[in-house]
């Protein structure tokens, strides 16, 4: 092989090695936008829920309505607050996150059950449809994250 030839090789071998790595950068910063993003709106709805079943007097009447005790909401209510913050906070160990996901998975389900099961309009259950996308597309992003190596 002529020396020219081997050194077009070599360019063409290394510029196509940087545009890997240029795109698996592209491809990191993508999945860190997905995975901060759903996690915020998580957070948000999680934080304001809490907070309003804490604070809105009306909520103890929503909680009746559903034939659920008042004990419930003030334990619904913790519940959310220290998920919410377990999911966005960095060092929380994995199984506390995984448990936080699962919790949040479990209370949205039951949510859309309760709201249908007493006559409540469709769109309860719509929208806690659309933040349970939410929900699992940050789960997923996260385990892609902590499997990938990614940067916390």
């Amino acid at each position: 092989m002529s020396r020219l030839t081997m050194m077009t090789t070599k360019t063409t071998t290394s510029g196509n090695f940087e545009a890997g790595m240029s795109s698996t950068r592209h491809s990191v910063k993508k999945d860190e936008v997905i995975y901060w993003t759903s996690t915020g709106i998580v957070f948000a709805i999680m934080l304001w829920s809490g907070l309003n079943f804490a604070f809105n007097p009306a909520m103890k009447g929503a909680f009746a309505h559903f034939g659920l005790p008042n004990w419930f909401r003030v334990e619904l209510t913790t519940a959310k607050l220290l998920g919410a913050f377990a999911l966005l906070l960095p060092g929380i160990p994995r199984w506390i996150k995984s448990f936080a996901y699962s919790g949040f998975a479990i209370t949205l389900v039951s949510a859309s059950v309760a709201h249908l099961s007493s006559g409540d309009p469709l769109t309860y259950v719509i929208g806690h449809s659309m933040f349970l996308v939410s929900l699992i597309i940050s789960d997923l992003y996260y385990h892609k994250r902590i499997e990938g190596r990614l940067a916390l």
